[in-house]
């Protein structure tokens, strides 16, 4: 047993109150029990699968390749996955997917299940599911916690929901702002408790579109040990990477690969960019101590994750294998390499000099800010009014960045997506968003630059 490791007592200090209340499934308890040879269970109200309809379910899908994705292959469930998926099953996942998603872990993060890492992983019904099952599991009233600002927009409600208290941390083209974030720790009030975990999107981040650096990482890890908190690695765009230098390690990897405690990742993977969003297919590696109490949340919420859906996603991803999993997000990302760099392009064109932004390297996103006149709030201007009124009277639609602060802001920021938007239609957009612009600046008298005329 590596002496690194944290033991499960150490999570003892971060559970809730909902997540020390929640009891066990008494039924879920004894499905592995049930399964042993020889067994008469009468224990459980499973339903007879003689009456289910389901005779067989065949897959047309798509090669993995670039060089042969016009061309498609008929993939039949097998026949006993086919029966325990339309069953009860297990709360945290089919078992065959759930080893499939640990050779996945190994492959990409390094990390080996079964060599006493101390960690597991849990099936979730999409990212969204786990993020609220996690926090959740760990969040009392008033507790606090770090966000990244700007932060994902799908997380705010959770926090407002449990009531935590939100501290932001800066980011900027690189990512998450590691000095920052040292900081606000280092001058945390003494008579407030530390925080309980940051919550970061390192790549591709919703809504900013940066990738956090290696040396930023490797400063919030050490910080994170320092100062003991949780890392909440939301990463569903880690296979949406498209920059042209490599593409830094996970944290998972990192606290693996770097001396020192391990245990303070939780890491939430999702297939919603990769494979479809509307599966609502995701999984959750990190401690055992808290997958066991996620577990808890979903046998108590929806019993299991869907097992038709488990199986469907399991058996096109092992059909493809790993070697084809990998020529699928190589052919994701050259996809959206392509959309990024003519979106870009169209910004280039109608928003120079209305608007400043940086490149992205990975996900869906531009985030970009606009050359605004000054409000009381904020002396770079407010693009609320602009996006939501204006714009969308000129019938182009993009989201302000008021929605991505935790703590709620005025903001001149724009988060717009590439990934849905037909390409002919990026130099129309952006011709839109630049008149309405022009418009802003004219009635406050700014010229393009933004100063007043």
């Amino acid at each position: 047993m590596n002496e690194n490791i944290l033991p499960p007592s150490y999570y003892d200090r971060y559970f809730s109150d909902t997540a020390k209340r929640c009891l066990p499934n008494p039924i879920r308890k004894l499905l592995g029990v049930s399964r042993l040879p020889g067994m008469l269970s009468m224990f459980s109200g499973h339903p007879a699968s003689e009456t289910f309809p389901f005779r067989g379910v065949t897959l047309t899908v798509a090669r993995p390749d670039t060089a042969d994705r016009d061309r498609s292959s008929l993939v039949e469930l097998d026949s006993a996955l086919l029966e325990e998926a339309l069953q009860y099953t297990d709360t945290g996942g089919i078992p065959t997917f759930v080893d499939w998603l640990y050779g996945l872990q190994e492959r990409y993060h390094k990390r080996r299940h079964g060599d006493g890492e101390g960690w597991s992983l849990s099936v979730g019904c999409g990212g969204q599911d786990l993020l609220f099952k996690a926090f959740t599991c760990l969040l009392d009233e008033d507790d606090p916690i770090l966000v990244e600002a700007p932060v994902y927009a799908g997380v705010v409600p959770i926090f407002r929901l449990l009531k935590c208290n939100t501290t932001e941390v800066a980011t900027d083209a690189d990512g998450i702002v590691a000095d920052d974030l040292e900081r606000i720790l280092q001058n945390w009030p003494k008579d407030r408790p530390m925080p309980k975990l940051l919550y970061t999107v390192p790549y591709g981040c919703n809504p900013s579109g940066a990738s956090a650096t290696l040396e930023r990482r490797l400063k919030v890890l050490k910080l994170a040990r320092e100062y003991n908190f949780l890392i909440f690695e939301d990463d569903p765009y880690f296979y949406l990477y498209y920059g042209k230098s490599p593409r830094s390690p996970s944290y998972f990897q990192l606290e693996k690969e770097i001396p020192g405690s391990i245990g303070h990742v939780l890491r939430f993977d999702s297939f919603s960019k990769i494979l479809s969003s509307g599966i609502r297919m995701g999984f959750v590696s990190g401690p055992t101590a808290i997958t066991n109490a996620i577990n808890l949340i979903t046998s108590s919420s929806m019993l299991q994750p869907s097992g038709l859906t488990q199986a469907v996603t399991y058996t096109l991803l092992n059909h493809w294998g790993y070697e084809g999993y990998q020529q699928h997000v190589d052919y994701i990302s050259s996809v959206y390499r392509r959309k990024r760099d003519l979106f870009v392009a169209a910004m280039q064109k109608h928003l120079t000099g209305l608007a400043e932004w940086s490149v992205p390297e990975a996900g869906l996103f531009v985030w970009f800010r606009l050359f605004l006149p000054p409000v009381p709030a904020s002396a770079e201007g407010d693009s609320e009014d602009l996006i939501v009124r204006r714009a969308l009277k000129e019938k182009v639609l993009a989201l302000p960045g008021a929605s991505f602060f935790a703590n709620g802001r005025t903001s001149a920021y724009v988060r717009a997506c590439f990934s849905v938007l037909a390409e002919e239609d990026f130099d129309e957009a952006m011709r839109r968003l630049a008149a309405v612009v022009k418009e802003v600046q004219f009635e406050a008298g700014y010229h393009s630059a933004g100063s007043r005329l």
